[in-house]
């Protein structure tokens, strides 16, 4: 399918910024629509770039319409919300599930979704719990096909830096042969090339991408 017109949530982070990259220079791909909280500069000629306030949902779901596909790749830390577990849930809850709210009433076919291994909307640990809720959410909308993505612990070099992820990719990248393989370390490049990859193909339904899937 050509000409698709590509949404994107979450272009300043490690995943998004590689897919804003992989989007606007693959073909299939006619125009992108990157949504963000604050301005961001693209000169790239398909690209178009809607500043929204995300708890504007009129503004928000004008912004979805018109999508052929949504990517969300977005996520926040708990320093950059300063611990307020209320701030972390509007951006790593309210935003994905809005979106692919907004994706089934103006009748985008497809969602794809950056999750987490071990997201679980039982989980006692908050991240984890956050991200199973938006998956137990997106099981019960109207969307042709919904892709979530579960990776682990992620590769590559980011804009912020995160203690966690740093003492996490030192420690674990030697022994990651030792571990199961879905909480092995992956690519943010590869998991963003697997997103793109997969929404070209006809995938209906629900489908959960974990380690093995995205490489």
């Amino acid at each position: 399918m050509k000409n698709r017109t590509a949404t994107l949530i979450g272009a300043t982070g490690l995943i998004g910024s590689h897919l804003l990259n992989i989007l606007q220079n693959d073909t299939e791909f006619s125009f992108v629509k990157i949504i963000v909280r604050r301005p961001f500069q693209c000169n790239h000629p398909k690209v178009k770039v809607a500043v929204i306030d995300f708890a504007d949902k009129e503004a928000y779901k004008s912004a979805i319409k018109g999508s052929d596909v949504v990517f969300c790749a977005v996520g926040t830390t708990n320093r950059k919300v300063k611990g307020n577990k209320n701030e972390y849930r509007k951006v790593d809850h309210d935003i994905p599930v809005n979106a692919a709210k907004f994706c089934s009433e103006t009748g985008c076919p497809q969602f794809v979704y950056v999750s987490s291994v071990g997201a679980d909307s039982k989980s006692k640990n908050f991240y984890l719990r956050l991200k199973g809720e938006v998956e137990d959410t997106l099981h019960n909308l109207s969307i042709d096909s919904i892709l979530i993505f579960r990776p682990s612990l992620l590769l590559g070099k980011r804009k912020e830096f995160r203690s966690g992820e740093f003492v996490g990719t030192i420690f674990m990248n030697p022994v990651s042969f030792l571990l199961p393989s879905n909480l092995k370390p992956v690519k943010a490049l590869r998991v963003a090339e697997s997103m793109v990859e997969s929404s070209k193909k006809d995938i209906k339904g629900i489908r959960i991408f974990h380690y093995k899937d995205m490489i």
